[in-house]
């Protein structure tokens, strides 16, 4: 079966735990969970890492490799090529799940390839890799109220009436991953991409 990295993206430190930018983290802490499997740092890489495959203990269901990076957002990269040489993995190989200020809450996306529309750990990866050929699952935050800044909207708490929601949507997303490394794009699209 084949090996997947999945990357959730965010900044490291409980300082920024419960922030919109932090949507990917919480989506493969979701699926460490599902799996029953603890996160580790692996030396050298600047990452949290938790393998195992899906399905029944024993079994020989899609193998993921979970990571969350250590460095800020604007550096995924350097952590990202690191992990994809350490796990003889390529570009296609890997998902990458983050928050999406042009897709509104409750709502998710997933897709192969694009840019990085504005958004810092995709632009690093991007940059690192010299490719945006990988798989990306898209959660909806929404655009900020006003005037507010995009930035500050992103750094900010979930407040806690979106919170539920949030959480819901957090399984939708780690639904959408299995779905992926299962049954393919097409499918996974079909019943995810609203």
């Amino acid at each position: 079966m084949t090996s997947w990295l999945v990357v959730g993206l965010g900044n490291p430190g409980p300082a920024f735990a419960s922030h919109r930018h932090n949507i990917g983290y919480r989506v493969v802490e979701e699926l460490a969970r599902r799996m029953q499997l603890r996160f580790r740092v692996v030396r050298g890489i600047r990452a949290e890492v938790a393998d195992g495959r899906i399905g029944p203990p024993g079994g020989d269901g899609p193998r993921l490799i979970l990571a969350k990076s250590r460095t800020f957002m604007n550096e995924t990269g350097w952590t990202v090529t690191r992990l994809l040489a350490y796990y003889k993995l390529k570009p296609p190989q890997m998902i990458v799940v983050h928050d999406e200020l042009d897709i509104d809450v409750g709502q998710l996306r997933v897709k192969f390839g694009g840019g990085d529309n504005g958004h810092n750990g995709l632009r690093s990866i991007r940059a690192a890799l010299g490719t945006g050929d990988f798989y990306r699952v898209r959660m909806g935050v929404g655009r900020p109220p006003g005037r507010q800044d995009p930035a500050d909207f992103l750094l900010s708490d979930i407040p806690a009436s979106a919170r539920e929601d949030i959480d819901v949507e957090i399984g939708r997303a780690a639904d959408a991953v299995e779905s992926l490394v299962a049954l393919g794009l097409d499918r996974t699209q079909n019943v995810f991409n609203s």
